[in-house]
């Protein structure tokens, strides 16, 4: 038999400790409607904000409604026009969006059902909205260049390509038996949009205060609520704890985030991120400044939203995150029915922010934000 350094048997079993195919134990599951796909589309933070405002639902009424995800985007597309136009074009004009949006868009033209308003046209039955900034954005460039010579209202020409890419808006239609309007559709739900904050942790703006974040996709410059790095992985594990499911905007561009594995974590080392997606390895301590770094850098960007729906453990005992994404269920791309089993290490290190209820918050910061 052949005889080792101590030393090297101790490094083996150390390594070995590590490297174990993943076990995952639930810890929180809190009720969800079905993952769906948001298609050939950029859409997710209206998918994923839907889905988080159905939960809502479920958790405040106990009703399970398929909210319309492309409503909320067919009232957004305006807003962005005006913003796009009123600054000569000098602003970010594309399909990306943020969970405030499905919130102001909520708040002002109510909420549909999905089968009032899909957004798909006669015989499509998956979103394909790849033509539809470039077509917008012939209007906007078009009436930004020359807007006194400009033939008709661009307004109105972006209606008209979103109603034939869309749909028409709706006024009024019928839900279970009754008549609604959005407006009172929003109102039979029981959400109040004013009860949901964004928080976020930064460290090149002062902890406890509200801040606009210069991130692309904030084109409506939505204010977030700035906390230190531990409370914010604290509150999002407290939340799901006491009910309260979050909806998450990060970043997926890593190697490490692997819908197809159902898997995202931060090796430590590089030489793991292939290993990582399919058993337990060391991970990377994630500081507020190499947080910061990392957002400064452009490693980290807002990327993509999903919505947080509960909490699953490792057999070492590490916490992951389970992440409801908008790619569909089991496929050749997607596993684990749709759902990433988020890691503490990557979500500390990826997320530019989370949404939430109020009453999911302590107190202090309910205080802060006049609550």
């Amino acid at each position: 038999m052949k005889k080792y350094p101590f030393f090297l048997l101790i490094a083996a079993l150390s390594t070995n400790a590590f490297s174990q195919a993943y076990k995952f134990e639930t810890l929180t599951d809190l009720e969800t409607t079905p993952v769906l796909s948001q298609g050939k589309t950029g859409t997710c933070w209206s998918f994923s904000t839907s889905s988080f405002l159905e939960s809502e639902i479920i958790r405040t009424t106990g009703k399970q409604i398929d909210l319309s995800e492309i409503y909320n985007v067919r009232q957004t597309y305006p807003v962005k026009a005006w913003n796009y136009v009123m600054r000569q074009g000098k602003a970010q004009f594309s399909e990306g969006g943020l969970a405030h949006d499905v919130i102001n868009s909520a708040s002002q033209y109510g909420l549909v059902p999905n089968d009032v308003y899909t957004g798909l046209k006669k015989k499509q039955d998956k979103h394909d909205h790849s033509a539809i900034v470039g077509d917008l954005k012939t209007v906007l460039d078009a009436y930004i260049k020359n807007p006194t010579t400009y033939d008709g209202n661009w307004q109105n020409d972006v209606s008209d390509i979103l109603d034939d890419a869309l749909g028409k808006n709706i006024n009024s239609f019928t839900y279970e038996g009754a008549t609604y309007t959005p407006q009172s559709f929003l109102t039979m739900t029981g959400l109040q949009l004013q009860d949901y904050v964004t928080l976020t942790s930064f460290t090149h703006k002062p902890y406890n205060s509200s801040f606009i974040l210069d991130i692309p996709d904030n084109f409506s410059n939505g204010s977030f609520y700035n906390i230190e790095l531990e409370e914010l992985v604290d509150i999002a594990k407290d939340a799901l704890k006491n009910g309260y499911t979050l909806e998450l905007d990060c970043d997926v561009s890593e190697k490490t985030f692997s819908s197809k594995h159902g898997i995202a974590v931060m090796p430590k080392d590089a030489k793991d991120y292939e290993s990582a997606l399919t058993k337990i390895e060391k991970e990377v301590k994630v500081t507020p400044e190499y947080r910061q770094q990392e957002f400064e850098n452009f490693n980290t960007t807002d990327d993509h939203l999903m919505h947080i729906v509960g909490l699953v453990k490792d057999q070492k005992g590490n916490t992951y995150f389970k992440v409801k994404n908008s790619w569909g269920g089991n496929s050749d791309r997607v596993a684990n029915d749709g759902y990433i089993y988020m890691s503490e290490a990557y979500f500390k290190l990826k997320t530019i922010s989370i949404m939430v209820h109020k009453n999911a918050i302590p107190r202090s910061i309910k205080k802060d934000l006049n609550f």
